[in-house]
């Protein structure tokens, strides 16, 4: 199925089937019910990452059920381990075709399914937390970090998407490239960011200052995948995570919270990118390493706003 995402040697990812919104007013015809959706997601991808991450720093964990697929995928899609609770449902493709009979594509985690109308709401990953963080805003814990506060929306937004296609996309245009031109071109704007971020990092906590943002949730997943997947699997391979003092001593100032370090599945995350892309790894061995401690102490307690 990757080879169908691939025009020029370039890595070209699907656009999402399903784009309906949930809101707090119900407007949208799926109001933010507590109890009523149910979120799909893998531990091993790191767009469903981010949603794992929000709903528990939210406090959400009560009012949107979630259901974790095995971390290998193969012709047929997502599989659950055992057939879901919920849903009934063995493959996620059967929620994608009773959604949509006519779907044709990849079944894509996460998706949000919603237990009244018996259908997918959402499988469009860069709206699901936003979604989850100002439509559900009601139901969020006492105390919750507001993540995406409408005085840094822009200029979250503006550095999001940079993000998204150097880095987070950009390791995936790299890693599925078919022609060195491509690759090359991945390659080089991935490390630009990153050395970019090294310096963003050196003088505040988190990337816009004190406060963990929707910024840093969306980071995150990429470099935690870093050095286990990404640096040799798909040939990011200029500089380690470790390499870089200060983004990696923030990726484990981030991992010390709960809510990132609790959702980061090293085994889920190795298991799959190493056994599901026969293309680059026919073998399927799944590498031993690397040997990196995300408990050690990351020393940037003290940063302020930059």
């Amino acid at each position: 199925m990757i080879a169908q995402e691939i025009s020029g040697g370039r890595f070209v990812r699907q656009p999402n089937r399903f784009t309906d919104t949930i809101t707090a007013d119900g407007s949208s015809g799926y109001p933010a019910e507590p109890g009523r959706y149910r979120l799909f997601v893998s531990y091993a991808c790191p767009w469903a990452h981010r949603t794992l991450i929000v709903r528990r720093l939210l406090g959400l964990e009560a009012a949107i059920g979630v259901g974790v697929v095995d971390p290998i995928r193969d012709e047929r899609g997502w599989r659950f381990p055992e057939r879901d609770e919920v849903t009934g449902a063995v493959f996620l493709s059967e929620l994608y075709l009773s959604s949509d009979p006519s779907f044709e594509g990849r079944y894509t985690v996460p998706c949000v399914w919603d237990t009244v109308t018996e259908r997918l709401v959402t499988n469009d990953y860069p709206k699901i937390t936003t979604m989850f963080e100002t439509e559900f805003a009601a139901h969020h814990r006492a105390g919750a970090p507001d993540l995406y506060p409408a005085e840094l929306r822009l200029e979250i937004d503006a550095l999001n998407e940079v993000v998204f296609t150097t880095v987070n996309n950009g390791v995936y245009k790299a890693g599925f490239a078919t022609a060195q031109d491509a690759y090359e071109e991945a390659f080089d704007a991935l490390f630009e960011t990153l050395d970019r971020l090294e310096e963003r990092l050196a003088g505040r906590r988190y990337l816009f200052g004190d406060r963990v943002t929707e910024a840093d949730v969306r980071l995150y997943p990429t470099l935690a995948r870093f050095d286990a997947v990404y640096y040799s699997h798909f040939k990011c391979n200029l500089r380690r995570l470790v390499d870089y003092p200060n983004l990696w001593a923030y990726a484990r100032d981030l991992y010390a919270i709960p809510a990132f370090g609790g959702t980061t599945d090293f085994d889920h995350i190795k298991r799959h990118y190493y056994g599901t892309h026969p293309h680059i790894n026919p073998s399927g061995v799944v590498p031993k390493g690397p040997a990196m401690d995300w408990t050690a102490p990351h020393g940037r307690a003290h940063l302020g706003t930059g």
